[in-house]
């Protein structure tokens, strides 16, 4: 699913934020990604993401080497990947129901073919009284739970998520994690860069740490 070989990052002149990063996400596999402010966990899920090119190393995604394939077929790999970012990146005209249920637009579905499923969605993370609220109007919390939402709707080969329950109370983010914990049992591959040492608890879920750009462990958590 996703294979990076000695990947470095660095931008401008800077010194390298990833260094030498080789790892693999296997298919319909559960891992967390941790390590401290500043160890590089934003800027691997940009490259998967393929927001940038890496410095040097290898990046595969769905088998293939981001390398050699065009920009114009970067498009048709992003709609297999859902994405939940830190700035949540919501679309400020649009109410919560029409942010989530703009992928399902874009793959060219019908609003009576989805709408029962936003519904439920909106519900299930809490939001169901809100779904014709703008962002502007919604808290921090509500707008990251919007954002999981939108990024989990399409059921995505590859789901990201960069601290995803930052700005929500522990319950909510047990919820979360539940919901994030059944679409990987459907099958969806799962990366998770978290500082929540409570949400990696009970999860048996694969661990990669990085540590000043360097990934440094790999190890299985146990309930």
């Amino acid at each position: 699913m996703v294979r990076f070989e000695n990947v470095g990052m660095r931008y401008g002149a800077g010194p390298e934020v990833l260094r030498d990063v080789t790892f693999v996400l296997e298919a319909g596999s559960f891992t967390f990604l941790t390590g401290l402010s500043g160890a590089g966990k934003t800027t691997l899920l940009r490259l998967i993401d393929m927001m940038q090119p890496p410095s040097r190393g290898l990046v595969t995604l769905f088998s293939r080497d981001l390398s050699v394939t065009k920009r114009s077929e970067f498009p048709a790999l992003r709609r297999r990947i859902g994405v939940v970012f830190q700035d949540f990146r919501l679309l400020p005209h649009l109410s919560a129901f029409d942010n989530v249920a703009l992928p399902l637009r874009l793959a060219g579905r019908r609003e009576n073919e989805y709408e029962q499923d936003v519904e439920e969605l909106l519900s299930w993370v809490g939001l169901g009284d809100r779904m014709r609220a703008k962002p502007a109007t919604l808290s921090g919390g509500e707008q990251q739970r919007i954002a999981i939402a939108r990024a989990v709707v399409a059921r995505p080969d590859l789901l990201i998520a960069d601290e995803p329950t930052g700005n929500v109370d522990a319950e909510i983010g047990q919820r979360l994690i539940r919901l994030f914990a059944e679409l990987n049992r459907l099958g969806t591959t799962v990366l998770i860069a978290t500082h929540d040492r409570a949400l990696i608890e009970g999860m048996r879920a694969r661990e990669m740490r990085l540590v000043d750009g360097r990934l440094v462990e790999m190890r299985t958590q146990r309930p």
